[in-house]
């Protein structure tokens, strides 16, 4: 009992050595398969025997043959080998090699030709057609463009294609530029006023005194449009954007020459013409003097009601002020409302709370505003409307 029991025992453990090592075998054999992957994916060239031993595993349909088999495929063709020995040797099916020495007997190349692919849905004349759309159309939506491609092409189109049919028409979606509308009476003055000033120099424009009000709000409270969160912090009270109805606000006055910047005067409120014409008296005037010191020079101001009144036209004849004449609705003309966004960014950073630390931060920026800023301003780009 004793021996046979032992002699099982025996014929086990020779068994479990053979299971072993098959198992071993095996995931030597995948192992390798991986390495041999990973090596392709970083860009790793392969030997000949290694594509051999790759062979074995089924490739893809369509893969195409790497260019060190090709090149062999057609060293053993030039060398008289016939195709069947080239396709068992390199366990390769017989129209693979045929199609490879085919294409180099014909052009005389070992490349791919690049496949076909699924053709696009709209062709080059239908994209024709939807750029001359989409230029007639600018502002239309995409979903409203989709619509007039699915009844104009009588074709199944998806908001996804028609994105991807304007970008091959080489157009963007862009958020458009905020300008002021001008109807044809206010392009023919402006036109009319630009080519009436064509011929000063930089030093004509130089003896301007600009003048403008600005508008400026607490910004506390109002936060951007974009916040950095997780999907799931969208309910989180520090990633919503705050909109205050009526926020506190003040209106500025200020004139600035390419001297130097004038004076600033900010109140609560709207204006009038009687409170205008004591900012003239009180704002401008004084930094007339102090940076022209005499010399002459021309005011300019909008075409807002306060500006345009009878008494304050008056006023001003009776100073004997030369106003620079301005056309309507031109606000990107004047040099000032650069100074004015400039001002407005430095706030939208600074987030002032109340409306003193608001007008504190609005007369230091003010005051910041170095003088060959203002020189490069003072080169005017108005005659480039002609």
């Amino acid at each position: 009992m004793r021996a046979t029991h032992s002699k099982k025992v025996g014929t086990g453990s020779n068994k479990r050595p053979e299971k072993l090592n098959v198992h071993i075998r095996n995931s030597w054999r995948t192992n390798l398969q991986l390495i041999r992957s990973i090596g392709n994916m970083i860009g790793y060239k392969k030997s000949l025997s290694e594509w051999q031993c790759l062979s074995e595993v089924k490739m893809g349909r369509g893969s195409p043959i790497p260019p060190m088999l090709r090149r062999k495929i057609v060293e053993q063709y030039q060398k008289g080998v016939s195709q069947r020995k080239i396709a068992k040797s390199l366990k390769l099916s017989s129209s693979t090699v045929h199609n490879i020495i085919q294409r180099f007997r014909e052009s005389g190349t070992i490349s791919v030709r690049k496949g076909q692919g699924r053709k696009t849905i709209l062709d080059a004349r239908d994209l024709r057609a939807l750029r001359r759309h989409c230029i007639t159309y600018r502002n239309a939506t995409v979903m409203e463009i989709t619509t007039w491609a699915q009844e104009y092409f009588q074709k199944t189109l998806s908001v996804n294609t028609i994105h991807r049919a304007i970008r091959r028409c080489r157009l963007k979606l862009y958020r458009s530029k905020k300008k002021p509308y001008l109807n044809m009476i206010q392009k023919r003055r402006r036109f009319l006023w630009a080519k009436a000033h064509l011929k000063w120099t930089v030093a004509k424009w130089k003896t301007v005194l600009w003048s403008d009000e600005s508008k400026f709000e607490v910004l506390f409270g109002k936060l951007g449009r974009h916040v950095i969160r997780t999907k799931e912090d969208k309910d989180n009270p520090s990633c919503y954007q705050r909109s205050v109805q009526k926020p506190a606000s003040l209106m500025v006055w200020g004139c600035m020459s390419a001297c130097g910047m004038g004076s600033l005067h900010i109140w609560k409120g709207t204006i009038n013409a009687e409170r205008y014409i004591q900012v003239l008296e009180q704002h401008m005037l004084p930094s007339r003097r102090r940076l022209f010191q005499g010399r002459p020079c021309i005011f300019q101001h909008d075409n807002a009601r306060p500006h345009t009144a009878s008494i304050t036209t008056s006023w001003l004849r009776r100073r004997r002020i030369r106003v620079l004449k301005w056309p309507a609705c031109s606000p990107d003309l004047s040099p000032i409302e650069n100074i004015w966004r400039i001002i407005k960014r430095k706030m939208r950073q600074r987030r002032s709370k109340t409306v003193e630390q608001l007008e504190a931060c609005i007369r230091q920026e003010w005051d910041n505003i170095p003088i060959p800023k203002l020189e490069q301003l003072q080169s005017p780009d108005i005659c480039r409307l002609l």
